[in-house]
């Protein structure tokens, strides 16, 4: 079906396209820093080095898009970071998301959530899209809100940090009712 294949989306500011052979070094980039990878879990790999970086690019070009659509975002010619949305059950699907630290604070990622959203209700049509964040990541939650996503709850102690803690992971969703009116609220 054509809904499955690769997507280039564009917003004011970003390019979202499939990754590329092309993206290793500028993905390395901004993963090896530690700034990048503070609240993440322990599947990103720390240190983070180049066969990393290599590995990352090669499972999205494998990806099969109508279980994971893996989104490379560009400005100006590089890859600054990325959002996927992944499909949990046939209408349901969870964003995941980073984006290099020099690009923070600038509402980059909110412009790509929200054609991200956009893509997977109107394209996907997508009844439900979820996303979590470590509750100590303020700019991540606050990015989902920003996004039209409601707060649901808060996981105590959910997962394994990268450093050997325990976190607490906060639960956003949007419905796609609430999507439809949030937009028709705007024009």
């Amino acid at each position: 079906m054509a809904e499955h294949m690769h997507a280039t989306l564009q917003t004011e500011r970003l390019r979202l396209r499939p990754f590329a052979l092309t993206d290793v070094d500028d993905v390395l980039a901004y993963a090896v820093l530690e700034e990048w990878s503070r609240y993440l879990d322990l599947a990103v790999p720390h240190p983070y080095v180049r066969r990393d970086a290599e590995e990352f690019i090669a499972r999205r070009l494998l990806d099969d898009w109508s279980a994971s659509a893996h989104f490379a975002l560009e400005s100006d010619g590089r890859v600054i970071g990325s959002v996927e949305m992944r499909t949990t059950r046939d209408d349901v699907a969870f964003l995941g998301y980073g984006l290099a630290p020099d690009h923070w604070g600038r509402g980059l990622m909110t412009e790509a959530l929200k054609a991200v959203l956009e893509y997977g209700f109107a394209i996907r049509h997508l009844a439900r899209i979820e996303a979590w964040a470590d509750l100590r990541n303020r700019g991540s939650w606050r990015v989902m809100e920003k996004s039209g996503m409601s707060r649901e709850g808060i996981f105590r102690s959910a997962r394994l940090d990268r450093w050997g803690g325990r976190s607490d992971d906060v639960h956003y969703a949007i419905l796609r009712e609430e999507w439809d009116a949030a937009v028709r609220s705007q024009t």
